[in-house]
Order: C-alpha cells, then structure tokens, then sequence
C-alpha cells in the first residue's frame, strides 16, 4: 500500500470470523496479485503465490510463437503442483494464508491455449499429477473487461505481458466466466475489480474487505461505485 497515513488502511476485525485459506482468481492484469498481498498484510497471512516470471517460456508464448503454448502450460502446472504438494506434505494448509491463484484454473488456461492433441496429452499428465489439494474458505474472482485488463498490463509495463492481446484476452473472460458458472467447491464473491482502487483507496480496499467477511457460503456479488474521495 503506498499511502504514507497506515491508519487508513486499518480495518476493524473485531468479531469478525476470517476465512483461514482465501484464494483470489481472475485474468491477466485485473489485480489478483495486489490484492493478495494485501489481504495478507491486513490479516497476517502467508502468501502462496503463482511467480509467472519464474517461467522460462511464457514470453515465447505471449509473442504468439505456438510451440511454446505446450511447454507453458506444463511448467505451470508442474510449479503449481509442487507449490502444493510442498505444502500438504508438512501440513501448511493449517496456519492462515492467502493465494494468486486455483490449481483448478490450471486446466482453463489449457483449454485456451492448447490445441487438440497437446490438451489430450496436457489431461494425461494433469491426471496423473493432481494431488488431494484443500478447498479455499473463500475464493474471490477478480472481473474486468478486456479493455480494462489490456490498459493494467500496457501500464504495469511487464516485458513479457506486452505482446498480448485484447482477442486472447476475450478468450480468458470468457474461459472464466464458464469456469465460475460451475464452480462449487467453496464461496464465492465475483467482484467487479473494474472501477474499484485498492492500490491508492483506502476507504475502496476497507468496503471490500468488510463485505468479503460477511460471507460464508454461496456466490455473491460485489459492484462497487467507482472511486470518490471518501
């Protein structure tokens, strides 16, 4: 947070039950990774995150080379995997902690960016892999559209993210989009991250968290006004 007065950002959360493991999800450039981190300095939480730049063909990918596609989905899914198999084995899903991102979002990306044959073989390995991984107590789904999400990736400057584009973008709205429709496995609050500041508002990121507290079952929505001097 980059507001020199902390006391904005404090929040209340006196008898307030906090889920023990949130997850926030969403595409490229909608703010997911802001967000988580913090969340986890407002609550304390240990971070679990994706580490994209860690990723040796993702900048291939980006600049539309197909053969990278491939070796992109598996080295994510090969990191997400160890990431979580690291953490069952001794036990980490009991203290508190927040993540960038689902293991089950792995698989939509794949079917975004692969063709027949490498998502058949990609399925095989997943299957193979896929370990007992817990629910998230909460999952927050980050929403923005593909203009929104386009102007965030040119203006974060990452070199890797610059040669995507808006039609790859539609895609991963979309993929989401079905994605959550059946989504099930913990609540949900789809937010619509689009007009919403929690980087520079403090009063924004406080209305946020106060409503993702009061949630414990189901799918909800939020749909913030957008950012006035509170």
């Amino acid at each position: 947070m980059n507001n020199a007065d902390e006391s904005l950002w404090q929040i209340d959360l006196s008898g307030k039950t906090i889920p023990r493991y949130i997850a926030v999800e969403g595409p490229i450039g909608v703010g997911k990774t802001t967000l988580t981190k913090n969340l986890a300095r407002t609550f304390n939480y240990d971070t679990l995150l994706e580490n994209a730049e860690d990723n040796p063909f993702l900048e291939r990918f980006y600049a539309c080379e197909k053969n990278a596609a491939l070796p992109t989905q598996l080295f994510f899914l090969f990191q997400r995997m160890q990431q979580l198999n690291e953490l069952v084995q001794a036990d980490m899903f009991q203290p508190v902690r927040v993540a960038d991102f689902l293991l089950e979002k792995d698989q939509l990306f794949a079917e975004v960016t692969l063709n027949k044959d490498e998502l058949h073989l990609y399925r095989q390995v997943y299957n193979h892999l896929t370990i007992d991984a817990p629910s998230p107590d909460l999952v927050i789904y980050l929403q923005a559209p593909s203009d929104v999400l386009l102007d965030r990736i040119h203006n974060r400057g990452i070199r890797s993210e610059q040669t995507i584009d808006r039609d790859y973008l539609e895609q991963l709205n979309s993929a989401y989009t079905r994605f959550f429709h059946f989504y099930d496995a913990a609540p949900v609050l789809i937010v619509n991250a689009a007009e919403i500041d929690w980087v520079n508002n403090p009063a924004d990121y406080r209305e946020l968290v106060n409503y993702m507290l009061d949630i414990t079952r189901g799918r909800h929505y939020y749909n913030p006004q957008p950012s006035i001097l509170r």
